[in-house]
């Protein structure tokens, strides 16, 4: 029977994204993709260093353990490298033990026939271009913010995610009349229509199937918990509360901020990867993502 990847989770995750490669990467920026490529091969039995999208990624693949046997979440390593230069991450996957079946490594070419070939349900890259591509075709796609956090192991024993509201979980519409008009013209917009659900998000679709895993794997199992946690104020909470109603949606934690910083709710909340389309509110201690607009 052929493997249909709609009946799963699955990330697409970049090696940039998964692994360590400032270094590897300013040798390709320096000195070209030849320089980079000796490098890979030179160094092919060294194992990479974990990246920022290595907790998450190891979380995701442990959420199969639960089920004994019956996979529910995929990892596809999704690269522009050519082949020959792959080892090396490959020879990484074992020494973590990371179950990591599938590649696409494309050679320079583009990434997204091949996201939407896999089914995947999020990308996460550190290239913008392709993030921006990803969103683009209508792919939930972070980009992963190469700060000088180091990887620490999770102790929990749940991935935790959390997202922004406007322009992440739902669409810029509201977001657009506070950036134009201001604050109170942004708040007397959400009370008037705060019956009316907000259009989805780019992120809509990946809550959906993380709310459905949760159903699946019972409610006695701790695996996925997730947070939305946006600078909206409680003057515009209720339109949020009755879209995620609409959803059939009950998220498990949300803060309104209404402006405040999400460093310390963010680390208090122990996210494996926070979700945001603003790089202000992006956390220098927990790893983030940031979510490019829409290109018109």
């Amino acid at each position: 029977m052929a493997f249909n990847f709609s009946e799963y989770l699955v990330i697409g995750i970049s090696s940039r994204a998964l692994f360590d490669l400032r270094k590897e990467n300013e040798i390709y920026e320096k000195d070209g993709v030849e320089a980079y490529s000796n490098y890979q091969i030179e160094h092919e039995d060294k194992k990479l260093e974990p990246g920022l999208g290595f907790s998450l990624i190891k979380g995701i693949l442990k959420l199969n353990e639960v089920t004994e046997g019956e996979r529910k979440t995929e990892v596809v390593i999704m690269s522009r490298n050519n082949p020959d230069t792959s080892l090396r991450i490959f020879n990484s996957f074992k020494e973590y033990d990371l179950d990591i079946q599938r590649a696409a490594l494309t050679s320079g070419a583009s990434l997204v026939p091949y996201l939407n070939a896999f089914d995947v349900d999020l990308f996460l890259s550190a290239d913008e271009s392709d993030v921006q591509e990803a969103i683009n075709a209508g792919v939930a796609a972070g980009l992963i913010y190469q700060n000088d956090t180091s990887y620490h192991e999770s102790t929990l024993k749940e991935i935790r995610i959390a997202f922004d509201g406007d322009a992440v979980l739902f669409s810029d519409e509201s977001e657009k009349i506070y950036k134009e008009k201001g604050l109170e013209a942004f708040e007397e917009h959400e009370r008037n229509n705060a019956k009316n659900p907000l259009p989805e998000g780019p992120f809509a679709k990946l809550l959906k199937t993380l709310v459905f895993l949760q159903k699946e794997f019972g409610s006695d199992e701790k695996t996925i918990r997730t947070a939305l946690v946006t600078a909206r104020n409680l003057h515009a909470h209720e339109r949020v509360i009755r879209t995620l109603r609409s959803w059939d949606i009950r998220i498990d934690e949300a803060f309104f901020l209404g402006g405040a910083s999400k460093e310390k709710i963010l680390e208090a909340f122990g996210a494996h990867i926070f979700f945001d389309d603003q790089e202000v509110h992006l956390s220098k201690n927990i790893p983030s993502a940031r979510v490019p607009y829409k290109n018109k």
